[in-house]
């Protein structure tokens, strides 16, 4: 009886490495399809005299088909000459270093997509400020004793910490609220920044609430000048001093908080 040598390979085996080769096989197919449709790109790029494309460029809102809407930065957001209030992404508030009145125009796209180009830079402020923060996480820059608002992405883009010196640009609007950061001068510049947003934000106050009491203040009605009522050029003078007496002191005040 003559033995049998013959090796038995499994079937299950056998067909679970034909399985794995046929998989390479397609891998490897496949790889070659996409190099070549990659090659066949480029030469029909290059025949028809085209350029690979690369980075996006800017878009031009001009040529951009939407619904154009113009209005006003406050800080925050744009309000729209429709009275709408408009969405401005802080992380291009705070590069484009907008400030409170800058005038904005807005595209929306027929897709949706919001484009907003500056189209009327207000007067501006330069100054030197320290960065600080009250207990809300709110930050706020000081600069000649009033504290100004600045966005969280103002914040985080120049990596400012509060006691660091900076520069910024506000507007020259003497109520505006909010600065724009353009720079850090020194980190650390300030220790006592929690007692400086105190006494600022205080002595502010004062002085808000001063200008709304002369604001709200009703003269009585004999005081009004009447038509047949003389009014004298010494009049006008005592006027005058009084509010330049009254820019004085809120001078000093604003002084005095630095």
């Amino acid at each position: 009886m003559t033995a049998n040598n013959t090796t038995h390979i499994d079937p299950e085996l056998q067909s679970t490495e034909e399985q794995v080769a046929k998989i390479k096989a397609l891998r490897d197919m496949v790889l070659s399809a996409e190099k070549t449709i990659q090659g066949a790109k480029a030469m029909l790029l290059q025949l028809e005299g085209k350029k690979k494309t690369g980075r996006p460029r800017k878009v031009d809102l001009d040529t951009v088909d939407g619904t154009v809407v113009e209005g006003t930065f406050d800080g925050q957001i744009m309000i729209g000459t429709d009275g709408r209030q408009y969405p401005v992404p802080a992380n291009y508030a705070s590069k484009s270093k907008l400030v409170e009145g800058d005038m904005l125009k807005l595209t929306i796209t027929d897709r949706g997509a919001f484009l907003y180009k500056q189209v009327g830079p207000i007067d501006r402020n330069h100054a030197i400020a320290v960065v600080t923060q009250d207990e809300n996480g709110n930050y706020y820059v000081i600069a000649d004793g009033k504290p100004f608002r600045v966005l969280l992405a103002s914040i985080t883009y120049f990596r400012a910490m509060p006691g660091d010196e900076v520069a910024i640009v506000t507007s020259q609007d003497p109520d505006a609220t909010w600065a724009a950061i353009e720079n850090v001068i020194q980190k650390g510049a300030r220790d006592d920044w929690q007692s400086a947003l105190t006494k600022a934000t205080e002595e502010n106050e004062s002085i808000n609430t001063w200008k709304k009491d002369l604001k709200d203040a009703k003269p009585k009605e004999d005081s009004f000048v009447h038509s047949n009522d003389t009014f004298t050029s010494e009049d006008t003078h005592t006027l005058d001093d009084w509010v330049r007496d009254m820019e004085e002191i809120e001078k000093e005040i604003k002084q005095s908080a630095s």
